[in-house]
């Protein structure tokens, strides 16, 4: 009886003692895992502490500050990760957040140059839906409108000046293009026709002009003929008549 519960009580301790080995090489590996995880992170550190990462980065680099709670991990980026900015500075580039929690990138701490998903951009601010006056385009609201929405120029007028169309030495023409058909009907009414004008040269004479004045030098080659037919005839000697 004795013996048996010799024999139990040494196997408790033998499977205590295991335990307690088995704790220990978890607890040496993890350390280890850690002490190399802390070597990797400080590689590109030109300043690293156990406890925080990364301190100090190189001038190409930016130092982004992990928060977790009320301790932070530290790690030097080529580009500040979504929903931060790259801010530069003498000592040290840093990635600071961006004000706006629904901004994906910005371009400083108040103006957003990305917005998260169904969220719209417009001058620097994300937006559920398009403010009044603007309208969508692709992920951003513009205001006004943009070239793309307009189809092919039109023709160029007739060149005229004041109503005229011949007589001026410089007139003007212009041409006009209208909203692609298929822009939807609200960005329509927020985008008239654009209408371009230019300079034009002018035709010195009308056609009536030029009907007037092939009269004129008709009737002055009948006279020039006439004239010199009557010269002809009047110094004629007197015995050849």
């Amino acid at each position: 009886m004795l013996r048996n519960l010799f024999l139990v009580q040494m196997h408790w301790q033998l499977l205590a003692l295991l335990s307690l080995v088995c704790q220990t090489l978890i607890l040496t590996l993890a350390a280890r895992k850690r002490s190399e995880s802390w070597r990797q992170d400080c590689r590109s550190c030109l300043e690293c502490s156990k406890e925080n990462g990364c301190l100090r980065c190189s001038e190409r680099l930016f130092l982004f500050l992990n928060r977790d709670g009320m301790s932070h991990h530290g790690s030097c980026v080529h580009s500040c990760p979504s929903g931060h900015f790259g801010l530069r500075a003498k000592d040290l580039n840093r990635c600071m957040k961006c004000k706006a929690p629904e901004c994906e990138r910005c371009f400083s701490k108040d103006f957003c140059t990305k917005c998260k998903g169904g969220y719209l951009l417009f001058k620097g601010k994300c937006f559920k839906n398009c403010p009044e006056g603007t309208f969508l385009q692709s992920t951003e609201c513009v205001e006004g409108c943009v070239l793309s929405l307009f189809g092919l120029w039109g023709e160029w007028s007739p060149c005229q000046h004041s109503g005229l169309s011949c007589g001026v030495r410089w007139g003007q023409q212009s041409r006009t293009r209208e909203v692609s058909r298929n822009t939807p009907e609200e960005t329509e009414s927020l985008c008239p026709p654009q209408t371009e004008s230019r300079k034009c040269r002018m035709k010195k004479k009308s056609p009536k002009d030029k009907k007037k004045n092939v009269r004129i030098e008709g009737r002055r080659k009948a006279q020039k003929m006439l004239k010199l037919f009557w010269n002809e005839t009047v110094t004629e000697p007197p015995w050849q008549m």
